[in-house]
């Protein structure tokens, strides 16, 4: 099975896991119709580029996408941020990527609680461990299609980046956000 792994950091225990289960390319730009074609599957993590439909639709199978946010709250960027600025619930969702920002038919979601003491960057960082254990535990059933999506339900919330209030102490507790 030939895997692309899109991304802005190179998730290295990522990648192992994936390389174990065949060939791994990781991409940070963005694709061409060209290359889309080559992959058995694509996975999305902290990825910073829209997948036109065009492209989602020449995809072998159906595009997954981690995102750590519990949607259909907070789609789009920052979701750690806005899950404490809006008060929405918190937690992280694994789900297939469609012609919008972030509201692909979810496969698994995993709600998440956070200690008084956490900051913007701890709850970032357990959102982030909880996602990828979830991905691992979940990789089989996923793309043997054991786990069947379904469409998310609500209207929910989305950000975009320019939203995203400048100077945030990223180490300020959550309880004053």
């Amino acid at each position: 099975m030939r895997f692309l792994f899109l991304g802005q950091e190179k998730h290295q225990q990522m990648i192992l896991f994936l390389s174990k289960k065949g060939e791994v390319d990781w991409k940070k730009d963005k694709l061409s119709k060209k290359e889309i074609a080559k992959y058995d599957w694509i996975i999305s993590y902290g990825y910073h580029h829209i997948i036109p439909s065009q492209l989602i639709n020449e995809a072998k199978n159906p595009i997954i996408n981690l995102h750590i946010s519990y949607l259909p709250f907070n789609r789009g960027t920052h979701p750690n941020y806005w899950s404490f600025k809006d008060n929405t619930p918190k937690g992280v969702s694994i789900h297939f990527i469609d012609k919008g920002i972030d509201t692909g038919p979810i496969l698994i979601q995993k709600k998440c609680s956070f200690s008084k003491n956490e900051t913007l960057f701890s709850s970032y960082n357990k959102l982030k461990k909880v996602i990828e254990e979830l991905f691992y535990e979940s990789f089989s059933k996923i793309i043997s299609s054991e786990i069947l999506p379904k469409p998310q339900i609500g209207q929910g919330t989305f950000h975009k980046r320019s939203e995203l209030p400048k100077n945030i102490n990223w180490n300020k507790n959550i309880n004053k956000i």
